[in-house]
């Protein structure tokens, strides 16, 4: 049985015992700020997209960030590293509700609500982003990786600059 079969064979549960692993592994990984590990969660040809409700409902292209391959992701991280002037700051985020939408062509559909916290040094923790993820799988080394990741936030405004993924 190949790796696909096997994730297409796995019972709801089972499949959704994996999915929470990766997302709990993903969000510990950008928590924990081992950004160099971020993007081995994401295919070479991956796109990642971080976009106002308002411009998804409405089919607009437009996105607070745009990756388009896991190159691109491994730039964003050096620019947060060696470039990017910020405060110090600590993020926390939380995904919940995955749900599993189904397989199509080779990958897995699931969606998640997500909340993200930010704590500056000196300040009181406060809500930087709220929305959903609608995002794309598939199984690449008898792994789940993401294809897509659609990160879509509610508001049409983040109350400071986009410094880490979400």
């Amino acid at each position: 049985m190949t790796s696909i079969e096997t994730f297409l064979t796995m019972s709801a549960r089972d499949l959704r015992l994996e999915l929470e692993e990766l997302y709990a592994d993903y969000v510990a990984c950008l928590d924990e700020e081992r950004l160099e590990a971020w993007p081995e969660f994401f295919t070479d040809d991956a796109v990642y997209r971080i976009i106002p409700r308002e411009n998804f409902e409405r089919g607009l292209p437009i996105a607070t960030l745009h990756c388009e391959s896991k190159g691109y992701l491994q730039q964003r991280v050096v620019a947060i590293r060696q470039t990017a002037v910020y405060a110090p700051r600590y993020m926390r985020r939380l995904v919940t509700n995955i749900r599993i939408l189904g397989w199509k062509d080779g990958w897995l559909e699931v969606g998640a609500n997500y909340a993200a916290f930010k704590t500056l040094r000196d300040e009181l923790t406060r809500v930087f982003s709220v929305g959903r993820c609608h995002d794309k799988l598939v199984v690449v080394d008898g792994r789940l990786k993401f294809k897509e990741k659609l990160v879509i936030f509610d508001s049409e405004l983040i109350p400071s600059s986009l410094v880490y993924p979400l």
